[in-house]
């Protein structure tokens, strides 16, 4: 049966570091599902940031949505993260919040299908003030909309702060 962790916080709050140190304390060689697209040079260079975060026992794969599709039984599983995954359906639907969340909704549940213990990584952007533009507050919706539902299927939830994991479930 599988096990979800699921951790969410602010930029540079220690999310990816915190979810790696437990897959890492699971398994020998934990598999790291990447969901970035490769949008511009800037965003490169987080990627291979991120890349050298990791040592060389971890298996990389790349999946910009289609998470359902992957056959992970058995493995311990870092997907970083929830918000770079959803911008992808978002961006694909044409910034139409109701078609994201439910295509969204429905890959998370393939996903979960499989037999593995999942370390999710997610952004906690609704935090802050109210966006200036309307799609970004779509997107701040949507992105709440989305971790409540993972959050609420989830077996453990922390919220990171400050590089501290804060146990809230």
């Amino acid at each position: 049966m599988s096990h979800v962790v699921f951790i969410t916080g602010g930029q540079r709050s220690g999310k990816s570091r915190f979810a790696q140190q437990q897959a890492e304390l699971g398994s020998a060689n934990p598999v790291y599902l990447a969901t970035a697209r490769h949008w511009d040079d800037e965003f490169e260079q987080r990627i291979l940031r991120h890349q050298a975060d990791r040592s060389p026992n971890w298996q990389t794969v790349e999946e910009e949505k289609y998470i359902g599709a992957l056959q992970l039984n058995g493995e311990t599983v870092v997907l970083d993260c929830i918000t770079l995954w959803l911008t992808n359906f978002f961006h694909d639907n044409g910034y139409n919040v109701d078609a994201t969340l439910t295509e969204a909704k429905a890959e998370w549940m393939k996903f979960l299908k499989n037999d593995f213990r999942l370390f999710v990584v997610s952004n906690e952007i609704g935090m802050g003030v109210i966006a200036e533009n309307e799609i970004t507050r779509k997107f701040t919706d949507l992105q709440g909309w989305m971790n409540q539902f993972i959050a609420s299927q989830a077996n453990e939830v922390y919220m990171m702060i400050s590089g501290i994991a804060l146990k809230i479930k």
